[in-house]
């Protein structure tokens, strides 16, 4: 897997972050990490935007620009003043905050303003997420269809989860999905999941173009050349790509691709 560059030996964390689950995994996620993402994009450590990294920079795989595409989307949920932020994983305040997101206008800002109203400023915040990973989807030339109606599809899925919500017993619904370690429709697990999705398809256009097809099938060349005359090398190299590649269409969080 070293082509994908997602191999990290010696991380004594990365089994406890992938036994995290739910909305405070998630709101320990924006207090440690974004700030220390944040401060070494500040004093010039990694590159910025991630989308824009190359396999030679510091954390140049596709991991890392997966992961770190994330938390520039969240970043602005962080920025809400006061850190309020805390009402998104909040079970009695789903009515609320998802009657705010509707009710918010789409914007296509990734510089924003805010009022002063926690639940307002919060669906200005989500927006301002998704409409930058749409600036990095185009940045990295990704596939326009995969990011296409990225706001309106997310706006009825927000209809969705406040249907649930407005159903009798939502609060324990939400106990219960959450101890079966499922994701109830809480705000911030909706966008957390929807930033997620749309980040790895960035770091895939990223590191391997518009078409990953196109880039195993170069990378099989390479490694036909390179390997001429070694057939058991060749299919064993062939056979680790390939499943490289299953385990990267299998992920559904960087985290996946540790080990």
């Amino acid at each position: 897997m070293d082509w994908f560059g997602w191999r990290l030996p010696g991380d004594p964390a990365a089994a406890d972050k992938r036994a995290a689950f739910g909305p405070q995994a998630i709101l320990q996620e924006l207090d440690q990490r974004v700030p220390q993402y944040l401060d070494d994009v500040d004093h010039g450590r990694l590159a910025y935007p991630a989308c824009k990294r190359t396999p030679s920079d510091a954390h140049g795989d596709v991991r890392s620009i997966w992961d770190h595409t994330r938390l520039e989307a969240v970043r602005y949920v962080t920025m809400v003043p006061r850190r309020e932020f805390e009402p998104l994983a909040e079970p009695a305040r789903q009515p609320e905050v998802l009657e705010a997101y509707l009710r918010q206008r789409p914007h296509e800002d990734t510089v924003i303003e805010f009022t002063g109203s926690t639940m307002g400023d919060l669906a200005i915040a989500i927006i301002a997420g998704f409409n930058w990973l749409n600036h990095c989807a185009v940045l990295a030339g990704a596939d326009r269809d995969k990011f296409s109606g990225t706001l309106h599809n997310f706006r009825k899925l927000t209809g969705l989860a406040q249907q649930w919500w407005a159903m009798e017993g939502a609060g324990e619904r939400c106990s219960q999905m959450l101890a079966q370690r499922e994701n109830p429709p809480l705000m911030l697990c909706l966008i957390w999941t929807e930033y997620t999705r749309l980040a790895k398809e960035v770091a895939a256009a990223a590191l391997f173009g518009s078409s990953i097809e196109r880039a195993i099938e170069r990378r099989r060349e390479i490694l036909k050349s390179k390997l001429a005359g070694r057939p058991d090398e060749l299919n064993s190299a062939l056979d680790e790509l390939a499943e490289t590649m299953a385990s990267f269409e299998r992920a559904r969080d960087p985290d996946d691709l540790i080990g």
